[in-house]
């Protein structure tokens, strides 16, 4: 027999395995001493928005009987190593998951990473961090399992199909992540243990028969009569597929550059750009939990979502905060020499004493100065990567990121020191006013007053930003038709995900790769 109940928990109730046993069965006057009583919650969320916090959960309780399974997507992989073939570039979450969609409806996928395995990426990964030195093929950015592998793991998204998102959340619990994710209400796995995942999803491509190729950089298309045909590698090779899924990440500016050169259809794309911000996880734990000291041994470390719409020279753009890290790390994510770029990444623990978070301000095509104008559907893209080239500079040309006190950002002093940082190249003290466009800053520096007054303690000098916060998204569409997912102008290619501006994080993206391996198949491969 099955029992549910919804219950608003303390955290010592929620978090503590045993006292959570107590509290449920003591709710339907069962005895916690019978062993063959289960209990289990199956969605969890915290509540801190009064002076105490509580957690909002939904449990389960069987009683002599066993747990039914908590992930509900059975999935066959059947062997495809002889069957019809796709072309999947780029082998981030939206091309595995196109991969291993395209696996269970009887089609081989031929997935072709620029970057190197999950576990290649680490030596490349060490050298930009300690030795400052930017491998254009191997980076945060670049590499098996994309930008989320190595730099946070967050599973949330604003999307409301949540089917398809518990199916991709069943894929990654089957794949080893743990079944928390399953739980609560902003799952997370953590950089720590994405590589092992991402490993055991590439394994099952495999051993169903599929392709992985890394290391292979894709510089051509074959395209006859509008109708793509495959790719050409840089080293010539020519792989062919009845239809090609091009989720490359918004990072893969050399891909833009194609794209334009071969006349595909592309347009610029409003984009937003900003600092990262870095205060202690107590200070954030005392704001957001209401507590005099530290959170406790039960509540993990806070959270915190802002947004504020700002006007300058009587426009009104918004400034948010974007994947917050809470006791994580910010991480140097640039993908070529020249230019600096940051982002911020959580441990499974979220043990960190820093909290960070993407603070960036809505950078509308109308904002970009007028020189950009001649880049076309490239404008937003040059604006970006002169920006962040700026803040090299500004940096002393290395990994250094400038920095600045919050507080002295604001009054627009500049920091006689920094404080302490999780980023391991180093900072800089600089003015960051100098640094960013003049319509960032001044709404950076309106959007952090207001942060101050929703969240008091917020704007302090005991913070700093680290500039600078500029791949929130891609400042380049990919345009596709709205039903089919097909590009507009070229048959049997199919944009996928961030690099092509219908996706935002690791489960969007999964999910748009997986709906682009259903269009394309549907459509071009006879069952």
């Amino acid at each position: 027999m099955k029992k549910e109940i919804i219950l608003q928990l303390s955290p010592e109730e929620a978090y503590d395995e045993a006292k959570f046993r107590e509290t449920v069965l003591k709710k339907f006057g069962l005895p916690p001493s019978d062993p063959e009583i289960l209990a289990r919650q199956v969605k969890r969320s915290i509540d801190a928005r009064g002076r105490q916090v509580k957690v909002n959960v939904s449990a389960e309780v069987f009683v002599h009987e066993d747990f039914t399974p908590l992930i509900t997507s059975n999935i066959t992989y059947q062997n495809v190593s002889t069957a019809e073939q796709i072309v999947i570039v780029g082998a981030g979450p939206a091309g595995m998951f196109a991969a291993l969609r395209a696996i269970e409806l009887g089609v081989k996928p031929i997935l072709i990473e620029r970057g190197k395995d999950v576990r290649g990426r680490r030596r490349d990964l060490a050298a930009i961090n300690k030795d400052h030195i930017v491998n254009p093929e191997s980076n945060y950015c670049f590499g098996e399992g994309g930008a989320g592998t190595y730099s946070d793991g967050k599973l949330y998204t604003r999307s409301k199909k949540r089917g398809e998102i518990k199916r991709i959340l069943d894929i990654f619990v089957s794949h080893g992540a743990s079944e928390e994710i399953l739980v609560d209400a902003h799952p997370h796995i953590g950089t720590n243990k994405l590589p092992k995942i991402v490993t055991e999803l590439r394994e099952t491509i495999l051993r169903a028969g599929g392709e992985v190729l890394f290391e292979t950089k894709v510089v051509d298309f074959l395209i006859e009569n509008d109708e793509i045909k495959g790719v050409i590698t840089e080293s010539g090779q020519k792989i062919m597929g009845l239809g090609v899924i091009l989720a490359t990440g918004h990072s893969a500016r050399d891909m833009y550059h194609l794209l334009h050169e071969k006349n595909i259809l592309i347009e610029a794309k409003p984009f937003a750009l900003g600092v990262r911000i870095e205060h202690s996880q107590n200070l954030i734990d005392r704001i957001q939990y209401h507590c005099q000291i530290d959170r406790g041994p039960y509540l993990p470390a806070s959270a915190y979502s802002l947004v504020h719409q700002t006007v300058f020279k009587g426009i009104q753009r918004g400034v948010f905060s974007f994947c917050m890290c809470p006791g994580g790390f910010i991480v140097p994510s640039a993908t070529s020499p020249g230019e600096l770029v940051v982002n911020g990444m959580s441990p499974s623990r979220r043990d960190s004493k820093f909290a960070n978070s993407g603070v960036v301000v809505a950078v509308e095509l109308e904002d970009l100065p007028k020189q950009y104008e001649k880049y076309g559907p490239l404008a937003a893209m040059m604006f970006q990567a002169d920006v962040e080239k700026a803040v090299w500079q500004a940096g002393g040309e290395t990994q250094t990121a400038p920095a600045q006190r919050m507080l002295d950002f604001v009054e627009r002093k500049v920091s006689a020191d920094l404080l302490d940082t999780s980023y391991q190249p180093g900072l800089k003290s600089v003015d960051m006013n100098t640094v960013l466009p003049d319509f960032i800053a001044s709404r950076l520096r309106d959007a952090f007053v207001e942060f101050g007054k929703k969240m008091k303690g917020y704007l302090t000098n005991e913070a700093q930003i680290i500039g600078v916060e500029s791949r929130t998204s891609s400042p380049v569409r990919i345009p596709r038709n709205k039903e089919s997912f097909e590009h507009p102008q070229i048959k049997r290619l199919f944009p996928s995900a961030e690099g092509a501006g219908y996706a935002g994080g690791i489960v969007s993206a999964a999910m748009d790769g997986e709906r682009c391996a259903e269009k394309l198949i549907a459509q071009y491969i006879k069952s």
